[in-house]
């Protein structure tokens, strides 16, 4: 596994924050905010992407598909894997809510600067949404099944469990996955806010706080989660570390607004289902489970009454819940694989991340969220789970490895 986050460039920086409840939201350094509603998000820090790629090659990668480069590099290390799988037999499945939202937005400013001949050759596919998982190809000579995925917040999410039943069913044997993003800029900024999506408290410990009543809406997050995934036995045959297994997946659309939650949760309920039944879910396990949990007032009620529809009434309240995002901000198409590495972690290490700047409950929320501090528990199971814009759901579960 590897991840670019707001709270950590590596694996073990990530977890460990998560641990310690690191916020990593602040005021926005990467444009001037003057006449912004919004003057905070949650930026990856100290980013280096010269440690992963040649000078020549960041010039002509944007910014989302660098993040991705990095978390693959890490994860592609910690899995141990390279010359161990032929390259038809590996495939790259990495999606982006949004692209290289910076490069359009240069690339713009230059048209209308200097003219249609002063734009880069390199625009197109610096730009384009499919590059991260182009880019990750290239590099690793991954010549198998090869897949973006466009689902928003669900996006990575999806990746993974896409990934997972393309190997299950025998068209690969290992794959790249997850997702990144971009986005803190101010168009993006601009269009979150005026889509009031965006938190304005404007106080960086006190705007993420996932379940919350006072709750108001997301901060903006951004960076890259990569996992690889590998068919078990192939797996264990070689020797390789295995954090755990990926055991069951659920897709399923509202089909009810471009951006607003079913109110009765129906849809979310479902993709819980599936990916319960599909893992051998049983009443009585012990489960963590990362939710999608944005601090939006609609989505953090919505989730709760579909983990209730999911699991019932009783075997919810013992579900130990805990929303990542108030740490990391939301980091729209990579938040899926970051929230699934931290499930992954939690199911590993016997240790539940907290949910941060939890303060007072809410009677539509009234689960166990886990607040302010981490948990020791021994899992049997872990659900991560994502909710996008367009009514996309998306569950992977796991199990611990064997």
């Amino acid at each position: 596994m590897g991840a670019v986050t707001p709270i950590g460039n590596t694996l073990s920086a990530y977890w460990q924050a998560l641990l310690a409840g690191k916020v990593g939201i602040d005021f926005i350094t990467k444009f001037d905010t003057e006449g912004f509603k919004v003057n905070i998000a949650a930026e990856v820090k100290d980013f280096d992407p010269s440690l992963y790629m040649e000078k020549n090659d960041i010039r002509r990668t944007d910014l989302y598909s660098q993040y991705a480069l990095a978390a693959a590099a890490q994860a592609m290390e910690d899995s141990g894997i390279m010359g161990r799988v032929k390259p038809e037999r590996l495939g790259v499945y990495v999606g982006s809510g949004i692209g290289g939202m910076d490069t359009f937005m240069s690339g713009h400013e230059k048209l209308l600067s200097d003219g249609p001949r002063r734009i880069s050759p390199f625009f197109i596919p610096m730009m384009i949404s499919n590059m991260a998982t182009g880019n990750i190809s290239i590099k690793y000579q991954a010549m198998g099944p090869t897949l973006p995925v466009v689902t928003a917040c669900a996006t990575s999410t999806h990746t993974l469990g896409e990934a997972f039943r393309t190997i299950k069913h025998g068209y690969a044997d290992a794959i790249i996955a997850g997702g990144t993003e971009a986005p803190i800029n101010a168009l993006a900024t601009a269009g979150f806010i005026n889509c009031q999506a965006l938190s304005t408290k404007n106080l960086p410990l006190e705007s993420s706080t996932p379940f919350d009543k006072n709750r108001d809406g997301f901060v903006m997050g951004e960076g890259a989660a990569i996992l690889v995934l590998e068919e078990y036995e192939q797996a264990k045959a070689r020797g390789a570390k295995i954090y755990a297994e990926i055991k069951g997946y659920g897709n399923t659309s509202d089909a009810y607004h471009i951006t607003a939650p079913h109110p009765e949760a129906e849809g979310a309920a479902n993709a819980i289902r599936q990916a319960l039944a599909e893992a051998g879910y049983r009443e009585g396990m012990q489960v963590y489970y990362n939710a999608h949990g944005t601090s939006t007032p609609l989505n953090d009620k919505a989730e709760t009454l579909a983990i209730k529809k999911a699991f019932g009434e009783t075997a919810a309240k013992s579900l130990h819940i805990s929303s990542t995002k108030s740490m990391t901000g939301h980091m729209l198409g990579a938040a899926g694989a970051a929230e699934a590495i931290a499930a992954v972690k939690a199911l590993h290490e016997g240790v539940i991340p907290p949910t941060m700047g939890y303060k007072e409950a809410d009677p539509d929320c009234d689960l166990n969220y886990t607040p302010n501090q981490k948990a020791a528990v021994a899992c049997d199971f872990a659900l991560s789970t994502s909710l996008g814009f367009g009514g996309h759901n998306s569950v992977v579960a796991f199990v611990p490895a064997e």
